[in-house]
C-alpha cells in the first residue's frame, strides 16, 4: 500500500522525535522514506544481516527476537527498531518478523545516521546512554523547582488563625498560604500571627485573610536559586511562594535555601562520627531523603548518590560499634562486622533494610557468646533507630547463624558451593556481596578470595547461580509497553528494584564470579568483567548504559517522591514519564533481558 507525502508528513508529526523537527527538515526528509508491504510471519531481517536502514512501523506488529532466538519486543504501529545495528557496523544485533500484515517505512542508513548528526532531539531519542547531566549545582544553576517544597501548607480565606496556627504546628512549618481553587491570594507566617494577632490584640477566630499578606511576591518554577536569595535579602522575607500563573505549586523557605548550601555527606558523616547515642545519629540519618534530593539535583551519577548515602551507614554502624564497645568492654577476640545486601554493594538508596553479619576469630570459643550476642543487639537495634529496618529474612548478626567462628563461615561457603540447593542459592548470592564496615578486616579476605577461587571452579554451583540470576525478569509487556503490577497497593506501576536494578545486580555477581573479580559493587563488576574479557567490549557496554538508565531512573523517582513529602519508594507508574523516558527505560530493560538470555543460552556475552 502506497502512502503519500502528506498522510507521511501527518503520521511522523505523531510519533517521537520526527515531531520535534522543524517543518523544514521534515520536509526534506519525506522523500527518503522508503514503504515497505511485508505480509504476516514474513522476515523483516535476519540476525547479523545488513540493515537496509531505520524501521519505523506505520501499520501492523513486527516481533524482535535476541541472537539466542528469544524474543525481545512485539512492536506496533508507532515504533521504530533496528538502531542499535545502525548505530554500530550496519549489521542486525537482532532478528525481526512481522506478526501480521504490516506496513514499515524505511529512513536509509546514511539518511538516518545524517539526521543523528544534525538534529539533537533525534540524537537524544536514539542514544541509549547515559543522558548528559550537570556535573555539579549551587544556587546560581538550580531551578526553584528542585528546591521548593511541592506540597506547601495551604488554607481557605475563612480559616481562623486559631485552625492555622494549629495546621502550621502539626506540619512544623512558619507559614501557610492562603489559596482559593488552586489559586494563590496571600501568605501568612508566624510573624504575622504574633504581630498582627498577639501584638494588636485580634481574638483567635479572626480570619486568617484579615492578617495575611496579599498577592504576595512569586517566582516561577523556572526562576534559579539565586534569584529566591536575592528576592528574599531585598524584600527581607523568609518565604518565597512558587506559582504558574496564579496557581501555588511550591514554597521555597530560607530553610530550604541554607539545607542546599549547607548539607553534604560529609557534614552527616562527620555529625554521626561524634554522635553520642542513638538518637543524636537518628536525626542525623533522618536527613538522608533531602540530601537524596540534592545529589539528584546536582547532577550526580547515580553510583556517586548511592556510595555519599553508603557511607553515612558505614559511618553509623561504626559509631554504633564504638558505643556498644564503650558499655560492653573490649571484644575477647577479634571481629569483622561486614556487610552485604546494598550497603554491601554500596548502592544504598533512599529506602534501605539493613544485612549484616559478625565474622569472628577462630579463637572465640562459646562462652563469648553472650559478650557478641550484646553487641550484635545493639548495633542492629540502633540501626533499626537509624532508618535501617531490621532485615525481613533476619540476615542479621543478631540472628546466631551469623554470627560465627571464621572456620564456620568457611564451612558455610563449601557446603552452599557444593550443594547448591535453592537456599543455598540464595545465601551465596548474598554473601558474594560482603564488605568489611568495622573490626577486623583481614577476617574477610582470605575467605573472599577462596570462596571466589572454589565457586568458579564448580560448574554445577556457577550453574545454579546462572539460574538463580534469570529469576528476577525486566517488566516488558508482550505490547511495547511494561508488565506492570496488577492489583494491591501498586498497582499500574513497577518495581525498579526487583524488577528493574535487581537483575543487572545479579547479571553483575555471575560475571564476577566467572571472572574471579573481588568488587561488590555492581558498576565495578561490569566494568571489571569487560575489562577481564568475561563480558565483551559492546555487550558489557551496553549492560552498563542500561543499568545508568534504570538505576538514575530510581533514584529520581525517589527524589520526586520526598520534594513531594512522601516517603521514598520504588514503585514507579509508568505514566508519570515522558513518552522519550518511557521508551528509553524501556530499551534499557530489553538490553537487561538480552543479556539475561545470553547467560542462559551460555554465551555470556554479546558480540
Amino acid at each position: 500500500m502506497p502512502i503519500d507525502n502528506d498522510a507521511l508528513r501527518r503520521f511522523l508529526t505523531s510519533v517521537h522525535p520526527y515531531d520535534a523537527l522543524a517543518p523544514e527538515v521534515l520536509e526534506d526528509l519525506l522523500p527518503a522514506f522508503r514503504p515497505q508491504n511485508i505480509a504476516a510471519d514474513q522476515p523483516v531481517y535476519e540476525l547479523d544481516a545488513p540493515l537496509d536502514g531505520l524501521y519505523l512501523i506505520h501499520s501492523g506488529g513486527v516481533a524482535v527476537r535476541d541472537r539466542n532466538d528469544v524474543q525481545i519486543s512485539a512492536l506496533g504501529p508507532r515504533n521504530s527498531f533496528g538502531e542499535r545495528g545502525l548505530t554500530r557496523d550496519g549489521r542486525a544485533v537482532t532478528s525481526a518478523r512481522t506478526t501480521e500484515d504490516s506496513l514499515l517505512l524505511v529512513l536509509p542508513r546514511p539518511d538516518f545516521l545524517r539526521l543523528v548528526e544534525t538534529q539533537p532531539a533525534v540524537a537524544r531519542f536514539f542514544d541509549r546512554g547515559r543522558t548528559a547531566r550537570p556535573k555539579r549545582a549551587d544556587l546560581s544553576t538550580s531551578r526553584a523547582e528542585t528546591l521548593m517544597a511541592t506540597r506547601p501548607l495551604t488554607c481557605t480565606p475563612d480559616t481562623t488563625v486559631r485552625d492555622a496556627a494549629r495546621m502550621m504546628d502539626e506540619r512544623h512549618v512558619s507559614s501557610i498560604c492562603i489559596t482559593e481553587a488552586g489559586m494563590l491570594r496571600g501568605i501568612a507566617t508566624i510573624r504575622d500571627m504574633s504581630g498582627k494577632v498577639v501584638g494588636g490584640g485580634l481574638p483567635l477566630d479572626t480570619p486568617i485573610a484579615r492578617i495575611m499578606t496579599a498577592a504576595p511576591v512569586t517566582l516561577p518554577p523556572s526562576a534559579i536559586g539565586s534569584d529566591v536569595l536575592h528576592m528574599m535579602m531585598e524584600r527581607r522575607i523568609g518565604h518565597v511562594p512558587i506559582t504558574e500563573g496564579p496557581r501555588l505549586v511550591g514554597m521555597v523557605t530560607q530553610t530550604d535555601l541554607t539545607r542546599f548550601q549547607a548539607m553534604s555527606s560529609a557534614e552527616l558523616v562527620a555529625e554521626i562520627a561524634q554522635a553520642a547515642d542513638t538518637q543524636a545519629m537518628a536525626r542525623v540519618t533522618a536527613r538522608i531523603p533531602q540530601l537524596l534530593v540534592q545529589l539528584v539535583a546536582a547532577g550526580n551519577r547515580h553510583e556517586v548518590t548511592t556510595r555519599l548515602i553508603t557511607d553515612i551507614a558505614d559511618t553509623a554502624t561504626r559509631r554504633l560499634l564504638t558505643l556498644a564497645e564503650e558499655r560492653l568492654g573490649p571484644p575477647p577476640v577479634p571481629y569483622l562486622w561486614a556487610a552485604c545486601g546494598s550497603q554491601g554493594r554500596q548502592e544504598q538508596t533512599g529506602v534501605s533494610d539493613q544485612d549484616n553479619v559478625l565474622i569472628l576469630s577462630d579463637d572465640f570459643t562459646e562462652d563469648m557468646r553472650p559478650y557478641f550476642a550484646a553487641l550484635a543487639q545493639e548495633v542492629t537495634t540502633g540501626l533499626d533507630a537509624c532508618g535501617y529496618v531490621f532485615c525481613p529474612g533476619e540476615m542479621m548478626a543478631s540472628a546466631p547463624r551469623w554470627c560465627q567462628p571464621l572456620a564456620t563461615w568457611r564451612g558455610y561457603f563449601r557446603n552452599w558451593i557444593n550443594r547448591p540447593n535453592p537456599e543455598a542459592q540464595m545465601l551465596a548470592s548474598v554473601m558474594f556481596d560482603l564488605r568489611a564496615i568495622g573490626g577486623e578486616s583481614s577476617l574477610l579476605d582470605n575467605l573472599r578470595q577462596q570462596t571466589l577461587q572454589d565457586a568458579s571452579k564448580n560448574s554445577i554451583f556457577v550453574a545454579h547461580m546462572v539460574s538463580n540470576a534469570l529469576k528476577h525478569t525486566p517488566p516488558l509487556g508482550l505490547l511495547r509497553g511494561f508488565a506492570t503490577i496488577r492489583s494491591g497497593e501498586y498497582k499500574n506501576r513497577i518495581d525498579l528494584k526487583h524488577s528493574g536494578v535487581v537483575p543487572v545486580v545479579d547479571l553483575g555477581r555471575v560475571h564476577a564470579l566467572k571472572g574471579r573479580l573481588a568488587v561488590a559493587n555492581t558498576r565495578a563488576r561490569l566494568e571489571a568483567a569487560v575489562a577481564a574479557g568475561v563480558l565483551s567490549q559492546s555487550g558489557g557496554q551496553d549492560l552498563i548504559d542500561a543499568y545508568d538508565l534504570i538505576a538514575e531512573t530510581r533514584l529520581e523517582h525517589q527524589a520526586r517522591q520526598v520534594k513531594s513529602g512522601d516517603a521514598p519508594d520504588n514503585y514507579l507508574a509508568p505514566s508519570s514519564l515522558s513518552d522519550f523516558e518511557r521508551s528509553h527505560l524501556r530499551d534499557a530493560f530489553v538490553v537487561v533481558k538480552s543479556l539475561q538470555s545470553a547467560l542462559g543460552h551460555g554465551k555470556g556475552m554479546l558480540g
